[in-house]
């Protein structure tokens, strides 16, 4: 693995920013962005660059709802056996960001463990395998991977329905009730004394991040298609290397 050096960098960007007329950013202004970039940064575009930090939010995001839901469902921490949420939520975090299946789903995961987690007959953690099934499938949706490189190819058609996923369980969240009426999960609350939509606006950026990866990846194979089709109009040869 080869190494780039900032500063050898420097009078090539100084040389080629003054014949391109650049009057924002100074070939010193450019170095000191690679210089503060980290290296496997240089392996990604700018679509996978955004996938990575969207996927990273978006799980961040999860872990908030994770915490919130464990506040507003403190049986279900009991039935979790760990003694604090903290201690919870870094096990479910593991699970996911190792893609290690979950004891108490059975080693179901994404689709399969979210329909289990949401079904009466679940009796374990219900909110720690709520976010472990919708953590999976975001991970699943992308490849199995959480870092993107120019050599992965991410499906935009599976972003796009992991998007869709998302509002489904948002629904089956605040509509799942157990034999008693109950909801199966408290979250958002709308009564006389205030509203909580805490969770909806939560899920709402995950869906938000989602859809705008998607459109990039749309875009980014469609500019492909049509540098294809042009190489034809115009009768143009391929580069081979």
């Amino acid at each position: 693995m080869f190494r780039v050096f900032p500063y050898l960098l420097l009078p090539a960007l100084t040389l080629l920013c003054a014949l391109q007329g650049c009057s924002r950013q100074t070939g010193q202004d450019i170095a000191t962005q690679i210089s503060n970039g980290k290296p496997d940064e240089f392996f990604q575009t700018s679509v996978d660059r955004m996938a990575t930090l969207a996927m990273h939010d978006n799980l961040q995001s999860l872990y908030v709802l994770m915490n919130k839901l464990y506040l507003r469902n403190p049986a279900q921490l009991k039935r979790s056996g760990f003694v604090d949420a903290a201690t919870a939520e870094q096990q479910v975090r593991l699970a996911i960001e190792q893609q290690h299946p979950l004891p108490q789903l059975g080693g179901r995961k994404d689709l399969a463990a979210l329909s289990y987690a949401m079904s009466p007959e679940f009796l374990g953690d219900r909110v720690g395998a709520f976010i472990y099934a919708i953590g999976s499938m975001l991970v699943t949706a992308h490849g199995n991977r959480l870092t993107f490189y120019m050599t992965d190819n991410l499906n935009p058609t599976f972003i796009n329905n992991a998007a869709r996923n998302i509002e489904k369980a948002t629904w089956l969240l605040s509509q799942r009730q157990d034999a008693q009426g109950e909801p199966l999960l408290f979250s958002n609350a709308i009564s006389e004394e205030g509203s909580n939509l805490s969770f909806a606006t939560e899920f709402g950026k995950i869906v938000a991040r989602l859809d705008l990866v998607t459109q990039m990846l749309d875009e980014r194979y469609r500019r492909m298609g049509l540098n294809y089709a042009q190489s034809l109009l115009f009768l143009n040869f391929l580069p081979v290397q």
